[in-house]
């Protein structure tokens, strides 16, 4: 039978007794009076109807009372799963009411011997427990069988995130979940941020109880979904009683046994947990005196049960979690490292650059990961985290010899869930790290402020779709991408392209600062000999490149990959280091002069078939310009569009001028991305600001009076900007600094409309006018992209008179994490947002951990949906 469903909204129920009746002397009115009292009736004497609500005598004459009844009122809809079933109400105006758990999903058969699906004790002596939704004699039956076993003292986790209600039936009340018409499988997630599932359930339950009230006190839930025999089934709801919600399935049975408490932590189905979930169990620690170290060691620890739906996935990860912290309670003494050596000697050997990077800069790194394996191990007996992110990954290398046919969503999908499964190692890794330092000292920082101190681990985590993850550049070949020309990125707003052969080419003002668009060979000679000639007489030039993508020069032309259907979307290859980046544009090079076929590029004018006959990199490009001009040097600064600088790139940029000012104070410098505008002009506001430090200040003329709508914004004073400037030492003289700088620079650019201080609030103000959601969130996140970088040249200004008297010896990058962060900056921009027009914790990309991926491959936000 077909899943398909018609759904209707009505006004008034489609029950009889409320359809429109005209009966002369108000018969209708009467009639619906009594039928809205017929619950009140075996109290009543008599029912007295009137225009505003019926008056109720009991039956003992001692009371009179007026029911208000609202539900007629409500805006309540209906629909069928199919033609061939009944109509009926829909819970929260869209889902079905369906049986939780099927009986198939109790693969250990342990329903009827101890109460709930899979329910088992993890290996090794820590009181791990783990299973599925059990129901309310399920639950009391699973606290007898703990009893059992001597657990004194025991710590229930729900960590199922949907909404579940329990309905009478028999002596026993059943879980069922609402589900959506399309899905009749899978449960609700990310169904409200600001309402907990504790709270949806209560709005279900008086909806049901409501509908009840309409449809004879009845209403229908389906069991049988594969076949539908039977279905639906009809649920008798005469009161609230006949309804439960999680938290009474859980914490009525534990008045008798005040030893067991009950939690609700919801955890998601993929990915892993936000950093206030990871709090919220810091919290069950902290109010867990027998789980801390100093504890009274002549009882034995509580134990703990973590359940999901089925007890598989959410339940692993609750168990791991448990696992991790029992290790840090009872010490390595009672840690089962055999247990993995002898049961684990298959196990993946998970070698991904973040994970290698992230054990590498953690205190006792290896430690911790041997510690988070060990608990892998033990919990490993429905499921396997680290499996999961091997399967995942060989399903998505798979792709690439059969992509023509499974195409972009496929590797999407793929991509997104071996991410989404490696990041939950990860955060196990991160979580793990902070119990060694935060654990002995009885948690005096949350998980999420202990994040905020150490943001390097947030800049790490962005890199996990590096290239290892990412289709290999011999796409091109294979007429997956496309080439895409320099002259179709770049428009010349300008006007230099005739005369210097590159667009965008400009300078600052009274300073040997320039930037352009990419150049090919032919406009780097035509550049550097107008910087060497007579008039101008650099000898010495350093020339950065900021592109993070590949690009090659063919055929005198320069191109870039891209995915055919985002031509204007870069393809992040997120490297450590730019010789990564020079050693895949050798390998595309290689493969494309190899092919010998006729392959698809994108030029300015339309799509062509090219062959190409020459090829080179931008490294060999310059090689050659070497030789020509030995005052040249050549440095490749990977910069992402559009946002702030990695705190290392500004280390980068400075310790490159630092040099080349050391070895010559009149040095030249050069900066380019692909088209010239916004990479080009933050790393140019940067040398700016550098060059003052060094050779002095100019004249700072008072704030001049602008006389434009939104002044305040136009001048980057929004709240959050402001709440940094307070922080920091003299914060106004520094920001108002940073304004001149961009001003000066973009005075470089006037015909391109663009500076980078007045594209916030413009930015902003773009989002009410999108033509999509999809646009509206593509504009919210470069609007705080936009913000952040702001904030960050304000910092950097800061640091550049801080640390001047040393020379400038400690980095930017450390200046950050070891000063700036201990003054709450992190923390700041952890909720970067515009508060003066909403609240920016309702967006995700408020926070660092979402902000920070790279935004072209941005399937995050994982939940909600919220950007």
């Amino acid at each position: 039978m077909g899943t398909s469903a018609s759904a209707t909204s009505q006004a008034a129920p489609f029950a009889p007794t409320h359809q429109a009746d005209h009966q002369g002397n108000g018969m209708a009115e009467h009639r619906r009076s009594l039928q809205s009292v017929n619950i009140h009736n075996s109290k009543a004497k008599s029912i007295i109807t009137n225009k505003v609500a019926p008056v109720v005598i009991t039956n003992n004459c001692r009371e009179e009372f007026q029911i208000h009844d609202k539900i007629q009122s409500a805006n309540y809809s209906t629909g069928r799963i199919s033609d061939l079933l009944p109509e009926h109400y829909l819970v929260l105006g869209e889902f079905f009411m369906v049986q939780d758990v099927y009986n198939r999903a109790d693969v250990l058969n342990t329903t009827k011997s101890h109460g709930a699906p899979n329910f088992r004790k993890v290996k090794g002596k820590y009181p791990l427990f783990g299973m599925g939704q059990p129901s309310l004699n399920g639950f009391k039956q699973v606290l007898q069988r703990l009893q059992i076993d001597g657990c004194e003292e025991a710590i229930f986790i729900c960590v199922r995130e949907e909404p579940v209600v329990f309905f009478r039936s028999g002596g026993d009340f059943i879980p069922y979940t609402p589900r959506g018409r399309e899905n009749l499988h899978e449960n609700l997630h990310d169904l409200d941020r600001e309402l907990s599932a504790e709270q949806i359930e209560l709005s279900i339950r008086k909806e049901l109880c409501d509908f009840a009230k309409l449809s004879e006190n009845k209403f229908y839930v389906y069991n049988d979904i594969e076949h539908f025999k039977d279905e639906p089934q009809q649920v008798q709801i005469l009161s609230e009683e006949d309804i439960h919600v999680t938290e009474e399935v859980y914490r009525r049975p534990l008045f008798s046994q005040p030893q067991h408490r009950y939690y609700r932590l919801p955890l998601p189905m993929e990915g892993a947990p936000l950093e206030e979930t990871f709090d919220a169990f810091v919290n069950i620690l902290r109010l867990t005196p027998n789980l801390f170290l100093m504890r009274d060691s002549s009882r034995p620890p509580p134990a703990l049960l973590f359940s999901c739906q089925v007890g598989v996935g959410r339940t692993n990860l609750g168990l791991i979690l448990g696992a991790i912290v029992f290790h840090h309670l009872q010490g390595a003494a009672e840690s089962p490292r055999y247990l993995w050596q002898e049961m684990q000697k298959s196990e993946h050997k998970l070698d991904f650059q973040v994970i290698e990077l992230l054990i590498s800069r953690l205190p006792k790194g290896q430690q911790v990961l041997d510690e988070v394996d060990d608990a892998i191990a033990m919990c490993s007996d429905m499921h396997n985290i680290k499996d999961a992110v091997f399967e995942n990954k060989l399903k998505l290398e798979g792709i690439g010899e059969d992509y023509q046919i499974q195409g972009n969503s496929t590797k999407g999908y793929f991509l997104q869930r071996t991410l989404q499964s490696l990041e939950r190692y990860v955060y196990l890794l991160v979580f793990n790290a902070y119990l060694h330092e935060q654990y002995p000292q009885a948690f005096p920082q949350s998980f999420s402020q202990w994040l905020c101190m150490n943001a390097w681990i947030y800049r790490l985590l962005a890199c996990m779709d590096s290239s290892e993850l990412s289709t290999p550049a011999s796409l091109i070949t294979d007429g997956i991408r496309v080439l895409v020309s320099s002259q179709f990125l770049a428009t010349d707003l300008l006007s230099t392209a005739k005369e210097m052969k590159v667009a965008n080419f400009r300078r600052v003002s009274k300073m040997a600062l320039y930037g352009m668009a990419q150049p090919n060979s032919e406009a780097v000679a035509v550049v550097m000999s107008y910087l060497t000639d007579q008039r101008r007489g650099h000898s010495t030039i350093l020339w950065l490149n900021l592109q993070e993508e590949l690009v090659l020069e063919a055929n005198g032309q320069m191109f870039t990959p891209r995915e055919p259907g985002s031509l204007e979307q870069p393809i992040p290859v997120c490297v450590q280091h730019p010789q990564k980046l020079q050693e895949m544009e050798l390998a595309l090079k290689q493969d494309i002069l190899r092919c010998e076929k006729w392959l698809e590029v994108i030029t300015e004018q339309d799509k062509q078939m090219r062959m190409f006959k020459t090829c080179q990199t931008i490294e060999e490009l310059f090689v050659h310009q070497k030789s020509v001009h030995p005052g040249l040097s050549y440095q490749r600064i990977p910069l992402s569009d559009f946002c702030a600088p990695k705190e290392e790139v500004f280390d980068q940029l400075l310790e490159a001028m630092k040099s080349s000012l050391a070895e010559d104070p009149n040095c030249a410098f050069i900066f380019n991305c692909h088209d010239g505008k916004d990479r080009t002009t933050a790393a140019m506001v940067i040398a700016t600001l550098t060059l003052w430090h060094i050779n002095g200040f100019p004249e700072c003329e008072e704030d001049e009076i602008v006389s434009v709508p939104d002044a305040k914004y136009t001048k980057g004073e929004f709240e959050v900007v402001m709440q940094v400037v307070r922080v920091l030492p003299d914060g106004h003289r520094v920001k108002r600094e940073v304004d001149v700088a961009l001003d000066v620079v973009s005075e470089t650019m006037t015909p391109m409309h663009y500076h980078l201080r007045e594209v916030i609030i413009s930015t902003y103000r773009q989002i009410k006018k999108a033509k999509s959601e999809a646009d509206a969130q593509c504009l919210r996140l470069r609007s705080l992209q936009y913000l952040e970088r702001y904030i960050y040249l304000i910092l950097f200004n800061c640091y550049l008179h801080l640390e001047k008297k040393d020379s400038w010896r400690r980095s930017f990058s450390q200046w950050m994490y070891q000063v700036a962060a201990r003054a709450g900056v992190y923390a700041i921009l952890n909720h970067l947002g515009f508060s003066e027009f909403e609240n920016p914790d309702d967006s995700l990309m408020a926070r660092l951990r979402f902000r920070w991926l790279p935004h072209s491959v941005q399937f995050i936000p994982m939940r909600g949906q919220l950007i």
